[in-house]
């Protein structure tokens, strides 16, 4: 696992530009080194935030959408088309405007789907899609909630300490709806790199813990870590309780 490095931009709209700018060319390179690239999206307001900053650059015609697949780190368990799913939040941020290949946009399954509202089933059958991939995912993107939650993976509930599997069911989150799927830890941490996204006051606390916090049960960004890269992105309203060394640096 890599050490966190912290990133700190003007305000919300500046990071979500800047982020979407550094993902163009981490995507750009991956597929020049490797033929494809990876990414997992994130929901919230950062990720949706980056992925309208994708989609206003003009810098994104630089990636080979054909030769992307995008991943989710976590959905709400609803059914397909809901609001608050956040794939279809990612459609209408930027998916529906870029020429994406079908069958490597890997969408979690829906309430309504195959596997209808047993979760713990709709988890299994992604965590099989993800075995059959293979391969590292480049970019692994995270919003950073209030709490230090990151993807579903909350303070306290089970999902957090999972060791094994790369992909769990979680119920009772403690926010609506409350049962989601959830890549893991373990999951998370096969990436290249990973990238933390807090931005706004609501965040500092849980930016700082990211940083300081030595258990991933009570804080789970804390957790979240790269095996290339791991970056902390935040705005100056999340970077007032940073260690002042971090903040220094």
């Amino acid at each position: 696992m890599t050490a966190p490095e912290l990133l700190v931009h003007r305000d919300q709209r500046l990071m979500a530009e800047a982020t979407a700018a550094r993902l163009i060319t981490t995507v750009q390179e991956a597929q020049a080194a490797r033929g494809s690239a990876s990414v997992v999206l994130t929901g919230g307001r950062n990720g949706n935030g980056l992925l309208a900053a994708l989609a206003a650059a003009p810098a994104r015609e630089a990636i080979d959408w054909s030769r992307l697949d995008l991943w989710w780190g976590d959905e709400r368990f609803l059914p397909a088309g809901d609001p608050d799913r956040n794939h279809t939040q990612a459609a209408a941020a930027l998916l529906d405007a870029v020429p994406l290949e079908p069958g490597r946009v890997h969408v979690m399954p829906a309430s309504d789907g195959p596997y209808g509202t047993d979760a713990e089933a709709a988890a299994e059958a992604y965590a099989a899609e993800l075995a059959a991939a293979g391969g590292p995912f480049d970019v692994l993107l995270l919003g950073v909630g209030p709490d230090g939650h990151v993807a579903s993976l909350f303070p306290g509930l089970p999902g957090v300490r999972e060791r094994d599997r790369t992909v769990v069911a979680v119920r009772e989150a403690p926010k609506p709806p409350p049962t989601r799927l959830s890549l893991t830890l373990p999951a998370i941490a096969t990436a290249r790199q990973v990238w933390l996204l807090a931005a706004g006051a609501d965040k500092a606390t849980a930016a700082a813990r990211t940083l300081t916090a030595t258990d991933p049960a009570e804080t789970p960004a804390a957790g979240a870590r790269g095996t290339a890269r791991t970056l902390l992105l935040v705005d100056q309203a999340a970077a007032v309780e940073l260690p002042p060394a971090a903040a220094a640096g």
